[in-house]
């Protein structure tokens, strides 16, 4: 199996930070809005260095996107920050009124994601984002998986013509991938070759998925893995072209069991080549406040969950 190493740990929204930063020195027409959280979006170089290209909204995230989506008409690139689930749940409405049926090109970025947003508790730790987001016609959904590969997703999006929903986290992890990599999307990126069983992993994820393959090597199990940085579009092609060679696959997310990655992935496979598949994700259920070791260990949303969910898959071929 390939060696996946890293020496340091940061934040992905960090990483949305210095995309968004760079974005303010390469193109002029990027505007950035907040619904008043700026240090937790990690915004503050943009607006040093932009401070006429930012506008600060407010706790008013209906009319933040409704502004944002307002800018689109006079040519500027307008990205939204706030945390995920004032991002989705709390102005759905006007998403879907202002920005996804009008096809507005508006960068919809979201902080603070899924359980790893740790002790804030349930009512912070929306678990339901990618489903809404993703069944919005239009909308794209990328969900990266650590601090080089937020920063690359950030910059490409501003290139693509078209609603997008970009998700990202709080807690420090590791990064792995390379700094440079361009971000392509709807290209899964295969991580590593296996021929005994895919695991398809997203976000936080990615990481956890690379500890257990190492951990199944050892007892012989061949795994191969593919990093989903893009829920919508899903590259179709790369994960039926994996699991026509392995027979199986395994899903994971920090997103509920339902309206996430492994229903999309089930849907492809079951119109084009069903095999089994198991899932890692939330089990329909609510979050509770805890640290998020804590929280992805409860929830079944670590290596060890994965480790167990890959023998359970391979039983099932």
């Amino acid at each position: 199996m390939k060696k996946f190493t890293f020496t340091e740990k940061k934040d992905t929204r960090s990483g949305f930070g210095a995309g968004l930063a760079e974005l303010g020195r390469t193109n002029p027409n990027v505007v950035a809005l907040c619904a008043d959280l700026v240090g937790s979006l990690k915004m503050e170089k943009f607006i040093e260095e932009n401070p006429d290209r930012f506008f600060q909204i407010g706790i008013a995230e209906a009319n933040m996107m409704g502004i944002a989506a307002g800018l689109t008409i006079g040519g500027k690139i307008p990205f939204t920050g706030t945390f995920a689930n004032f991002s989705t749940g709390r102005v759905y409405d006007q998403i879907r009124q202002s920005i996804a049926y009008s096809g507005k090109n508006v960068k919809i970025c979201a902080s603070h994601a899924g359980l790893t947003l740790g002790e804030d508790g349930a009512t912070h730790q929306i678990l339901e984002d990618i489903g809404l987001m993703k069944m919005l016609p239009g909308m794209v959904v990328i969900n990266p998986c650590d601090f080089n590969q937020t920063k690359a997703a950030t910059i490409a999006i501003a290139d693509y013509e078209g609603p997008v929903y970009l998700r990202f986290g709080r807690p420090a992890v590791p990064v792995f991938m390379p700094e440079n990599e361009k971000f392509e999307i709807g290209k899964a990126l295969l991580l590593n070759e296996g021929s005994d069983v895919t695991i398809l992993a997203t976000g936080h994820l990615v990481w956890e998925a690379i500890l257990a393959a190492e951990q199944l090597e050892k007892e012989g199990i061949s795994v191969e893995i593919i990093n989903i940085h893009t829920i919508k579009p899903l590259d179709d092609a790369a994960i039926l072209k994996s699991v026509a060679k392995t027979g199986c696959v395994v899903t994971c997310e920090e997103h509920n069991y339902y309206g996430g990655l492994g229903e999309s992935v089930a849907r492809v496979l079951t119109q084009n080549n069903p095999v089994p598949q198991e899932f890692i994700a939330v089990q329909d259920s609510f979050g509770e406040s805890a640290t998020p070791a804590q929280l992805m260990e409860k929830y079944g949303l670590n290596d060890k969950a994965i480790f167990k969910a890959v023998k359970k898959v391979l039983k099932r071929k």
